[in-house]
């Protein structure tokens, strides 16, 4: 099979398109006929520089979303047939720390990935645990499924199982045009919240509203926390969800919270380390909740509500595997506004 391999943490010229045998899957494991995988941050940029490695070894292959075929399965598995279409999801939970023996996986003290801790989908074939590996309708287009399994399920956990968000509420969603972002505009509307879109640039907000946000903020070029005071009539937001941590940014997005409101973060793209105003968080009674990760429920309301079509992505180009390259440098640069997706079924043969 041809896949996409790094012998090297580096630029994107790296990424080496390569023949390479095709993986047989061992007990338990389903091999995949790959039809799309995304381009991430975190867990592809950073982790193929070499900033994020997070136990992965070399010659190694990226793609922590991928989805397409059932193409063999390995002895004993028994969730899925060949020919299924399926979506992969990344999280392989350990099952013996605290975390999981409290049913709660998105916890996980010892969480490992697809594409990060073993062969990911940069590649036409790939083989995964039986237990990350979904079935998805006929209606649900590979590129999406893609995108909706790597940022919903986290989506559903941050909003539901960590802030406890509740209808009528309203949520101030920074980094609004990012994937993790755009889908946590949708979830809060699901959830039947307001929801105030925060983005960089004017045309970052306009790829957010467009996702259902009822207001937006445009925050590189308005005061954040005046602006939330105005659509708010001054009370401030239930919920912040947060994914950028810019330190620039921390003491608007602080200032925009309500009495008893509460953050979740989970991610942390604009540096991470913020000054932290402790009179005020205990004075009105906030909560800052760290996340991440989804659980089994979060992943069923995921794809429920994916095959029913109620969920948008928001995918900037399609690009087949053998231009992963460009497409880092696209993402890397940030030149996009919506998530890069590769195709390895597109390359000639």
């Amino acid at each position: 099979m041809r896949a996409m391999v790094i012998h090297d943490f580096g630029g994107p010229e790296v990424l080496s398109y390569e023949e390479i045998a095709t993986p047989e899957p061992a007990p338990g494991e389903v091999l995949v006929r790959v039809h799309a995988v995304s381009v991430n941050q975190t867990l592809d940029i950073k982790l193929r520089q070499g900033t994020s490695r997070r136990g992965a070894k070399l010659p190694h292959i990226l793609g922590v979303d991928p989805s397409g075929v059932v193409a063999a399965l390995g002895q004993g598995v028994t969730a899925v047939h060949e020919g299924d279409r399926v979506v992969v999801a990344s999280s392989m939970w350990c099952g013996a720390c605290e975390a999981c023996l409290c049913n709660e996986p998105e916890d996980c003290a010892k969480t490992g990935h697809i594409g990060v801790a073993r062969h990911g989908g940069y590649a036409e074939y790939v083989a995964v645990p039986e237990a990350n590996v979904h079935r998805i309708g006929d209606d649900l287009d590979f590129p999406d499924a893609s995108v909706i399994i790597r940022h919903f399920p986290t989506s559903f956990n941050l909003l539901h199982a960590k802030a406890g968000l509740v209808e009528g509420e309203t949520v101030l969603v920074m980094g609004a045009s990012g994937g993790l972002g755009g889908a946590g505009i949708q979830v809060a509307k699901l959830a039947g919240a307001t929801v105030i879109a925060g983005a960089g640039t004017a045309d970052r907000v306009a790829a957010a509203m467009e996702l259902g946000a009822d207001h937006g903020v445009a925050y590189r070029k308005t005061d954040l926390a005046e602006a939330v005071a105005k659509i708010t009539d001054g009370r401030g937001v239930d919920v912040v969800y947060e994914n950028v941590s810019d330190p620039a940014m921390w003491d608007g997005v602080m200032a925009s919270l309500a009495r008893r409101g509460r953050l979740v973060t989970a991610g942390a793209h604009g540096g991470g380390h913020v000054e932290l105003n402790l009179h005020q968080l205990y004075r009105s009674r906030q909560r800052l909740i760290g996340g991440g990760g989804h659980s089994p429920a979060d992943m069923a309301r995921t794809l429920e509500a994916a095959n029913a079509g109620r969920l948008q992505t928001n995918i900037d180009r399609l690009m087949p595997l053998s231009q992963a390259v460009e497409a880092h440098r696209l993402a890397e640069a940030r030149a996009i506004t919506g998530k890069i997706v590769l195709l390895p079924q597109e390359d000639p043969q």
